[in-house]
């Protein structure tokens, strides 16, 4: 088979084929901007309200840690957060491994669900 035949011949003319370089640049803008708001800013949004959620916790707070425990916030130190469990049981979790906040999802209508 002839090798220049798989390769394609180069345009009539000597010209360098600009229109498809500026094709391909916005077929590759485009694909980039599809990523970006399909994956890209939802998780940076995400990851804002978590930040949010984890900086909004208080003393007396109910909670759902990653490991699926309900507790009761009894305690809060820098990146360590003290959970009641039970009567008399506490324990002390990385202030990450809370998952929900329970006391604090406030409904479509604006009031707190308990």
């Amino acid at each position: 088979m002839n090798l220049l035949f798989l390769m394609g011949a180069p345009p009539a003319g000597g010209q360098g084929g600009d229109g498809q370089w500026i094709s391909t640049l916005i077929m590759f803008g485009s694909i980039f901007l599809i990523f970006y708001f399909m994956i890209i800013r939802p998780q940076q949004k995400r990851a804002k309200e978590r930040e949010k959620l984890l900086n909004s916790v208080e003393k007396g707070d109910k909670v759902l840690t990653s490991s699926g425990i309900y507790g009761e916030v009894a305690g809060i130190e820098d990146k360590v957060v003290l959970i009641k469990v039970a009567d008399n049981v506490k324990m002390k979790f990385d202030k990450s491994a809370i998952a929900n906040v329970i006391n604090k999802e406030v409904s479509s209508e604006g009031s707190k669900k308990d």
